[in-house]
């Protein structure tokens, strides 16, 4: 039984996880990568973020990212690893997490008290992740914690992101959505990512979009306006509450005081990073 109040763990992670996420977005990670041979955006993609796994081919990131086309991601692994290491990706990666961070949030925050009592917490609440049936959470959580707060922060983020995000993939296997019907279920809920976005950076042709819609459309769970049914409506919120409890265990070894602190600074950040332009500014909707 949980002793946070309810969805204080989401929101927190509503707060934190944006800041991980705003590296991929960025100019500096592109920068850092062209520098290293690496151009193209969904093979940096896939070799920053899934870097931490190892010089795996292109079964280990489909199965860990859930929502790519295979055949995307096998024009790029293992390819990506004749021109670049793991170690080199996951040194390139922090590099543009860096300047990232002291682009969209300023030299003041970065070196701010309250971005050291961020990381402090953030750490302490990744001391509650397990590793069992987390591969893409086990995988970062054996790199070192980088030594100056805004990435030690930007580090404890990966952990919490990952960590919610393996458990994730396990409700969605659990309520039978393939990877398109979950983006195409999510993108409905008005949270997720616009269409656009994914056909351009999934792999994804609009003849999959449209099958994946009717597919859900059979199942009863979008009517024929593509809007969430009441049973489609019931069964996104059935999937983040189990995610929320399968990711429980970070937050309730931070406790309720440190949760409600650790999102009260998270909002903080995300508020300027926001402003700064650290999202790009379609990529939520349904259009």
């Amino acid at each position: 039984m949980s002793t946070l109040p309810p969805r204080a763990g989401r929101r927190c992670h509503n707060a934190v996880n944006p800041l991980h996420s705003c590296v991929y977005f960025s100019p500096d990670l592109g920068k850092e990568f062209a520098e290293l041979g690496v151009k193209d955006e969904s093979r940096l993609y896939f070799a920053s973020r899934g870097a931490a796994l190892g010089a795996v081919g292109a079964g280990a990131v489909t199965a860990t990212f859930y929502n790519f086309n295979h055949e995307l991601v096998a024009r790029h692994l293992p390819a990506v690893w004749a021109e670049i290491t793991p170690a080199a990706a996951l040194e390139a990666r922090l590099r543009a997490a860096d300047s990232t961070l002291r682009r969209v949030l300023g030299e003041e925050v970065i070196a701010s008290p309250e971005m050291a009592e961020a990381a402090a917490l953030a750490l302490r609440a990744a001391e509650g992740c397990t590793r069992h049936a987390r591969p893409l959470y086990a995988a970062h959580a054996d790199l070192p914690v980088p030594e100056q707060p805004h990435l030690a922060f930007w580090h404890a983020a990966t952990l919490l992101r990952e960590h919610r995000g393996d458990g994730h993939l396990a409700a969605l296997l659990a309520a039978g959505l393939d990877p398109l019907e979950a983006l195409v279920s999510h993108t409905a809920t008005g949270k997720g990512m616009a269409p656009r976005w994914i056909l351009a950076t999934r792999g994804w042709r609009r003849a999959d979009w449209d099958a994946a819609v009717e597919r859900l459309r059979g199942r009863g769970l979008l009517d024929a306006e593509g809007e969430l049914t009441e049973s489609g409506t019931a069964l996104r919120a059935g999937l983040e509450e189990s995610t929320d409890r399968m990711d429980a265990a970070p937050y309730e070894h931070l406790g309720e005081e440190g949760v409600a602190r650790l999102t009260e600074l998270g909002r903080g950040f995300l508020s300027t990073a926001a402003s700064a332009g650290a999202f790009p500014a379609d990529l939520l909707g349904k259009g």
